[in-house]
């Protein structure tokens, strides 16, 4: 039977709060990369945060699938910037693009639609091959929706390097697969030599002096003058001398190509899409020779994956539009035997092999997929080339000092409101002020380890209305005390000692406690799913606070008040500046005990 309200054990309760303490900082210490400190964004560490607004071509809300594809794509250019710490989150039909440092202005161009083109395959090797071959029909197929698809060969991994044939199939949406690495061989078209950093080269300063848009624009231009030269094509495809010349300059550019998934590819969103494009595709497997872009990514009008039981596996039907189905149509006419490269921001991620002429633009890519990478092959057709434009409808760029300045102020706020709280408490109730001001700074402890621990785990980053939203919480904090404390007097005024009206008062106060918490948290939680940018850093850090409030209030400061009521010194009345209330108390008890005797 558990014991009276009266009868608490307090050292039960400050036990299990230390647990609780010691559990939350031996995760901070040790676990993830150990730091003890948590994240800020940018208004406190400076940098830029671009908001891009999603619209649609009719005009009505974008689906929650669209905005999500367009959320990957776009992560992908961001963390090709290079910089630790950026994130790319969707806040309604919104995407927010932050980019903490020095780094950041790239992010206000990253929301131009990523670019699907289908490009025919001239030469394709292995990323370790020498010599350039010509397309290989058992790499994956695509033929009509209704024909019978030649699945593919088993092969050596970069043998199947279309990243859909036989061997990956693999259509994630991962970073730039190529860079411009490597020697160049004798007779290379390109006029100067390329950059030794160019592979690991993310955008920014070189210690030249050069600026990140500066040195960005150098690295465009150097790989167009190889990758994108139109002597790739010959002047004259009948010509042969011309043809042959064509070919040696492709072979020349595939062996200077390098394969690097980890390397950000300078051309990525910035090709030619009228030109020729030695690329890569998206594992790194195989180096292409593509043509000019003979058809658009937006003329698809629909995607899916679905399973084939004739062939037991997975494939993707694609469907253009009019127009994209009469270009698919002839292209596949004049190209059967041929392949044709699905490339996303100059990166390959399927190039099947043309079965048969495909009318009507219905078309199945089939080959050994996964139900996943089939998945992902037909998102990235279908959104590859966004069915949505975004506008910048906001960009934000904070210097590092004046995010200090920004961060500055904030604690002053703070500050002078706990000092403000700090002193009402010392002088109204004294040594229950005491124990306010100790429990403030037991949950400013626990406070301080969650936000490192969300920002370790779910990325959280602290930003001003957070700030703002924790000065707002030890309002609601010193509230629960103020509710405690005076249902404590008024017990008192009934006539019952410090020791007693302790725990009749806590019955009474702790429902007004968990009812007042239960309402702040729900209007902080309907603030956050209401709103929009950093008003949800204030929603959160309110409703975190407030279910602290009530870890600090349950296991400190209601066992520390029991455990002083319960010694005789510090229970004094003098001590507590309840000495007024105490006489009240006195004289209604001998006025009870004076109407008993006369009774």
């Amino acid at each position: 039977m558990a014991p009276p309200a009266g009868q608490i054990r307090p050292g039960r309760y400050f036990a299990f709060f230390v647990v609780i303490v010691a559990a939350l900082y031996s995760l901070v210490f040790f676990t993830g990369d150990g730091s003890p400190t948590p994240k800020l964004g940018i208004d406190l560490k400076g940098g830029t945060r671009v908001t891009l607004t999603a619209r649609t071509p009719d005009g009505s809300d974008p689906s929650r699938e669209q905005l999500q594809q367009a959320r990957q794509i776009i992560e992908n250019r961001v963390n090709g910037i290079g910089v630790s710490g950026a994130e790319v989150v969707l806040d309604g039909s919104n995407v927010v693009i932050t980019v903490p440092g020095n780094e950041g202005e790239q992010a206000k161009t990253l929301g131009q639609t990523a670019k699907l083109g289908f490009r025919q395959v001239l030469a394709a090797v292995p990323a370790g091959g020498a010599g350039a071959q010509q397309p290989d029909p058992g790499t994956g197929s695509a033929d009509g929706s209704d024909g019978e698809g030649d699945t593919g060969t088993e092969g050596t991994e970069g043998e199947n390097g279309d990243g859909q044939g036989a061997d990956s199939g693999s259509a994630d949406s991962s970073e730039s697969g190529e860079s411009g690495g490597g020697g160049t061989p004798p007779g290379s078209a390109p006029a100067q030599q390329p950059d030794d950093d160019q592979g690991d080269d993310n955008g920014g300063q070189n210690g030249d002096g050069r600026t990140v848009q500066e040195e960005t624009a150098e690295q465009i231009q150097e790989a167009k003058q190889w990758r994108q030269d139109v002597a790739l094509l010959p002047a004259d495809p009948t010509d042969q001398a011309a043809v042959q010349e064509a070919q040696q300059l492709q072979q020349q550019a595939l062996m200077r190509l390098t394969c690097d998934p980890n390397a950000l590819d300078p051309l990525a969103g910035n090709d030619d899409p009228n030109l020729p494009l030695v690329a890569c595709n998206q594992d790194g497997t195989e180096k292409y020779v593509l043509s000019p872009v003979f058809l658009e990514g937006t003329s698809i009008s629909d995607a899916s994956a679905v399973y084939d039981p004739q062939q037991g596996g997975w494939v993707v039907n694609l469907s253009f539009n009019s127009q994209g189905a009469d270009t698919w149509a002839d292209f596949t006419a004049q190209n059967i035997g041929e392949r044709a490269a699905f490339v996303l921001d100059t990166e390959v991620v399927s190039a099947p092999s043309i079965n048969e002429a495909i009318a009507g633009g219905d078309t199945r890519i089939s080959g050994q997929f996964t139900q996943s990478e089939a998945h992902n092959l037909a998102d990235v057709l279908k959104y590859g080339s966004l069915p949505l434009s975004f506008e910048s409808s906001d960009a934000t760029t904070v210097s590092a000092t004046l995010g200090l300045a920004t961060l500055k102020a904030g604690l002053i706020a703070g500050a002078i409101g706990l000092a403000l709280v700090f002193v009402y408490c010392l002088v109204y109730y004294r040594i229950l002020g005491v124990l306010t001001v100790l429990s403030l700074a037991l949950s400013a402890l626990i406070v301080y380890a969650v936000l490192v621990l969300l920002g370790r785990w779910i990325g959280y980053t602290l930003d001003i209305a957070g700030v703002v939203g924790f000065v707002v919480s030890v309002g609601v904090t010193a509230d629960s005390f103020v509710v405690y404390f005076e249902r404590i007097k008024d017990e008192m005024r009934e006539g019952r000692t410090f020791r007693s009206a302790v725990p009749r008062g806590w019955v009474k106060a702790r429902r007004t406690i968990l009812a007042s918490d239960a309402i702040m948290f729900l209007a902080a939680g309907v603030l956050y799913v209401l709103a929009v940018g950093e008003v949800k850093g204030f929603a959160f850090t309110l409703g975190l606070s407030t279910v602290l409030d009530l870890i600090v209030v349950f296991l400190v400061t209601h066992p520390l008040v029991v455990l002083v009521s319960r010694s005789k010194k510090l229970s004094s009345p003098k001590l507590f500046g309840l000495g007024a209330v105490q006489r009240i108390g006195d004289s209604r008890r001998a006025a009870a005990r004076m109407a008993v005797k006369e009774a």
